[in-house]
């Protein structure tokens, strides 16, 4: 009887005699072999999560496949088992290894690192690589007020391509806030629809390179005339054109036709059309014609969500505490808080650490420039004032008014839990005993619990407090 344990147990014993102790200990011993399907040769593994596939696919698939390919033969297939909950077994799902990660459902042929060639004739139109990383869809794309606009376009753009309202649509923000991911899942929806559409996503930076190509090679109208038969252009981080007239002349042509022919144009930049420097004004005229949107850096609400997502993702179970904590003290954008949270699930599976608070800390600390802001008693009462629109006088006045004691109680709680301070220090603030403080934040923690706008409102003036 055929012993798919016994016969993994093989592969490790290959793998580990060509991989130093550590990276073996990491990514090879905590892998259990689950089934062999004997008819299509295809072997599962069990594996912690989807970080786990991809850091295999990414790093160690010439090893493993070589490892597999020993032991079951050449024709072995290669299938990954994973959950996407911690440790539910009903969150389970598969993933077919391929030695270059998970497909887009419409097989979009993503062939990395190869870049779409203006100078090779395809021999179909319909037969050009996207250029579509299949992890960024819109489906994982955290919104919130903070992108509600931007990503409510993208939608739309995406679902009715036939409708050109935001053509071009033109998406601004600062490094880390998500426009390569908007970009992207609006080609990847687009592809998935209809696979036969001709969507390109390209930087600046390679469109530049392939432009002073063709002018090297006396092909730029090769180059224009391959431009110009794309459906959707995506084009990412347009700033780089800046001071390369040559190259905004030609994207100039090429933009005219894909305009007037009704083709869609998405294009990404660190600021708005009219802050671009070194720019030629009739080329800046057209990114004005359609949708201009802002991706503003990250609220905490968007990045309290993200962060619930990637541990989902990742297979982490981290506590509400922990995650409330990250997204009030990591701000800057959610490149930063995906850093953060490899990091942690780095100390997770390679330590075995569980993650704590003081965790979160520390790894923030070392991946995060943090500048410590000091939390005062009047400080919290200022910011909880400001929130509810009342004047910090009430707070420290006698007023027993249902929303006046409230915020006050909710000043109290923040004082001892954010600032660290004694309850007999925070009764001295407000001229009342250390028991009343004591009963306050007792009455807010049961609030939280049961009231889930008011478990919001507490967490958004505590994101305030710590930003």
């Amino acid at each position: 009887m055929f012993n798919v344990a016994q016969q993994w147990n093989m592969c490790l014993d290959v793998i580990k005699a060509n991989l130093p102790a550590e990276q073996f200990d990491v990514w090879f011993a905590p892998i259990v072999a689950v089934d062999y399907d004997q008819e299509n040769s295809r072997v599962m593994l069990k594996v912690p999560s989807q970080f786990f596939v991809e850091q295999l696919e990414g790093r160690y698939i010439n090893i493993l496949s070589a490892a597999l390919k020993k032991v079951f033969g050449d024709n072995v297939k290669l299938t990954y088992k994973y959950n996407v909950v911690g440790n539910d077994d009903a969150s389970s799902i598969e993933q077919q290894g391929d030695n270059s990660g998970a497909r887009l459902k419409q097989d979009l042929k993503i062939r990395h690192p190869r870049v779409a060639n203006p100078f090779e004739r395809e021999d179909s139109l319909d037969e050009i690589d996207p250029q579509l990383n299949p992890r960024y869809t819109l489906e994982n794309y955290c919104s919130s007020m903070s992108n509600k606009l931007a990503v409510s376009v993208a939608d739309a753009i995406a679902t009715h391509p036939e409708i050109k309202t935001y053509n071009p649509f033109f998406v601004f923000g600062s490094t880390g806030v998500g426009k390569t991911h908007l970009l992207q899942a609006i080609g990847i929806k687009l592809k998935e629809s209809n696979p036969r559409m001709r969507v390109l996503y390209v930087t600046a930076r390679v469109f530049e390179n392939q432009y002073t190509t063709a002018v090297l090679q006396k092909k730029v109208n090769d180059f224009i005339n391959f431009y110009q038969s794309i459906d959707v252009l995506l084009l990412d981080d347009i700033q780089e054109f800046a001071g390369k007239p040559g190259t905004q002349n030609t994207f100039f042509h090429i933009f005219n036709h894909l305009h007037q022919h009704q083709r869609q144009l998405v294009m990404s930049s660190d600021c708005r059309p009219s802050e671009l420097d070194g720019m030629v004004p009739r080329l800046i005229s057209r990114f004005k014609w359609g949708m201009t949107v802002e991706l503003e850096k990250p609220d905490y609400e968007l990045r309290r969500k993200f962060l619930a997502m990637k541990a989902a993702q990742d297979g982490l179970d981290i506590d509400g505490e922990v995650l409330d904590f990250i997204a009030a003290n990591v701000t800057d954008s959610v490149r930063e808080l995906e850093g953060v949270m490899v990091a942690l699930l780095a100390h997770a599976t390679m330590l075995g650490q569980d993650i704590t608070i003081d965790l979160a800390r520390s790894v923030i600390g070392n991946t995060v420039k943090v500048t410590p802001r000091q939390l005062t008693f009047e400080l919290i009462a200022e910011t909880v004032a400001d929130y509810y629109n009342l004047s910090t006088d009430l707070i420290y006045g006698k007023s027993r008014k249902r929303e006046i004691s409230d915020a006050r109680q909710l000043v109290m709680y923040l004082a001892k839990k954010e600032a660290q301070m004694s309850s007999p220090s925070i009764g001295a603030k407000l001229d009342r005993t250390h028991a009343t403080v004591l009963h306050a934040c007792i009455q807010i923690e049961q609030r939280m619990s049961i009231e889930k706008d008011f478990s919001r409102e507490v967490q958004a003036i505590t994101a305030s407090l710590l930003q």
